[in-house]
């Protein structure tokens, strides 16, 4: 044990600014189970949302010296983790392609061939159905279901890591709950059950991507606009 246990979020951030090789893993370690869960629920893909964590981790691991202290360090990582999901959503409907099956990707990394691979055929079968679901719900409503009916984020909390009021992310939960009531009305017993809707980190938090090693550069000054909410707070969705 090296003490860091005590230490805080903070305290880490800070170290890592100092100078610190090992400070910023042990901090992503440290809440890399929810922030992989969010990215994975979010995109709805593993491979896409391994891509966007490191990105994520890439953006914080830079902008740590700009980190102003004016909210926790877990929202800020939990802002920079969204927007970069985000992002990749857009990114995916400006330029559509058409994946491979979900558990058919040779060579992608975690090896467990599936979200679910353990479920039985029929909750699978389900669990994508709900995934799909989640994924045609416009990007704010559905990053705002996920952290909150997912993730069991209070709205509060969900509010400072989309950079929105609190009534924005209630709105963006209400309409995306009443899509996803048309779209999954035929499911209706089965969904309380799927391993995709249970809140919490662990229904999606195995074979959590890696993260680099060291400090490759001073951190302070080194600009990211990754944890900047792109749009107005008070714009609703259409």
């Amino acid at each position: 044990m090296d003490g860091r246990a005590a230490t805080t979020d903070l305290e880490l951030l800070r170290a890592h600014v100092d100078g610190d090789p090992h400070a910023f893993a042990e901090l992503f370690h440290r809440h890399r189970d929810r922030l992989w869960a969010v990215a994975l629920r979010t995109l709805g893909e593993r491979e896409e949302a391994a891509d966007a964590l490191q990105d994520a981790l890439l953006s914080a691991h830079r902008a740590a010296g700009r980190f102003r202290g004016d909210s926790a360090v877990t929202t800020w990582l939990h802002r920079i983790v969204v927007n970069a999901c985000l992002d990749r959503i857009r990114r995916r409907q400006a330029h559509p392609t058409v994946p491979l099956p979900d558990g058919n990707r040779a060579g992608d990394g975690f090896g467990t061939g599936g979200a679910e691979p353990a479920a039985p055929a029929e909750d699978h079968d389900t669990a994508l159905v709900v995934r799909e679901a989640l994924a045609a719900l416009p990007t704010e409503q559905r990053a705002a279901l996920v952290l909150v009916d997912v993730q069991g984020y209070p709205v509060a909390e969900v509010a400072r890591i989309l950079n929105v009021a609190e009534g924005t992310v209630k709105s963006r939960c209400a309409r995306g709950r009443a899509r996803l009531a048309v779209l999954l009305g035929h499911l209706r017993p089965a969904v309380a059950a799927t391993p995709a809707t249970r809140s919490g980190p662990t229904a999606a938090s195995t074979d959590v991507p890696g993260v680099t090693q060291g400090n490759p550069g001073a951190a302070d000054g080194v600009g990211s606009r990754s944890g900047r909410y792109r749009r107005d707070a008070n714009q609703e969705d259409t």
